[in-house]
């Protein structure tokens, strides 16, 4: 068994670690470093890429196009993700007034076209709706769902923060059953162990992702007295483990759950996807678990 990938269904494997570029317009940095930092990532085991059609304004799907444009062998090495629904204010799109989300099969439809012209690519490996919405149709997501497996734009469908019964529903109408969750899950936010999501994905063997496991930085830079409660947890299992830095055993706190939760790592930096590759060989114990999971929730277990 390849430590790397994981599987979320029969016919879709990705890598273990996911590499996000929701903040690729702030690393600055060429087409040409683009690609070189891709392919140290796939040369580390990491080779799925998390998007979405509204990250940088609409920009970062196209510069990892344009990246892998410089070597278009590199397609059939990776997996890419990408979501749809949001609809930003933005220069791109003169005549939006207002955020709001947009699930009609028209707009999913047009929005793949989109980000597959970006990727420069065929097909998408896997689609997410990006929010659950207070207006949504799921007979018209079923039938953008229909369409884009059936022209082999996409190939596998999830959601984006949806919880246990939005999830239920739409599965309900789809006939292209939904094969992850993509969830916000730190130490710094348990919001899905506490509103029964973890809980779901065990019962239905879903393998969820989980985007911002360092909390956007306030784990490492905590500012408050929760987030100094939770760092010194860290520190103690760093120093208790032959002082590995603290964001690989945020990474292995976070790999140890039996849901197979799949971290999603959103950095620039090399250094900092092997750290996160490196964690799949931290064996914390249990106890050491409940520390930090403790030093997050401020009290002890019942």
């Amino acid at each position: 068994m390849n430590r790397n990938k994981i599987k979320l269904t029969e016919k879709l494997e990705v890598s273990r670690i996911v590499h996000g570029h929701w903040r690729l317009n702030d690393w600055q940095i060429s087409n040409l470093e683009l690609l070189k930092l891709t392919q140290e990532a796939i040369d580390h085991g990491v080779t799925t890429f998390d998007h979405a059609d509204i990250y940088g304004n609409y920009n970062c799907e196209k510069l990892f196009g344009d990246a892998l444009y410089l070597k278009p062998g590199l397609r059939k090495e990776i997996q890419i993700i990408s979501k749809c629904g949001i609809k930003l204010v933005s220069d791109k799109f003169p005549e939006r007034k207002l955020k709001c989300y947009d699930y009609s099969a028209e707009y999913i439809i047009s929005s793949v076209e989109n980000s597959l012209s970006n990727f420069r690519t065929d097909y998408v490996d896997l689609l997410l709706l990006h929010r659950p919405s207070p207006f949504f149709d799921p007979e018209e997501v079923a039938k953008a769902f229909s369409h884009l497996k059936q022209s082999g734009k996409v190939l596998n469908f999830g959601v984006s923060n949806f919880n246990p019964r939005q999830f239920e529903m739409l599965n309900s109408y789809v006939d292209e059953k939904l094969v992850t969750n993509q969830v916000e899950i730190s130490p710094f936010c348990l919001e899905h162990f506490e509103n029964g999501n973890i809980d779901f994905f065990l019962k239905e063997k879903i393998k969820p992702m989980a985007w911002s496991p360092m909390a956007g930085g306030n784990i490492l830079n905590p500012s408050g007295e929760r987030g100094q409660r939770v760092l010194k947890a860290l520190l103690e299992v760093t120093g208790e483990l032959n002082d590995e830095s603290v964001d690989k055993i945020i990474y292995a706190w976070i790999l140890k759950h039996p849901a197979n939760i799949i971290p999603i790592v959103g950095t620039g930096k090399i250094s900092r996807i092997k750290n996160a590759v490196e964690a799949l060989d931290i064996d914390i114990t249990l106890e050491q678990w409940f520390k930090i999971y403790i030093a997050a929730k401020g009290e002890e277990l019942p």
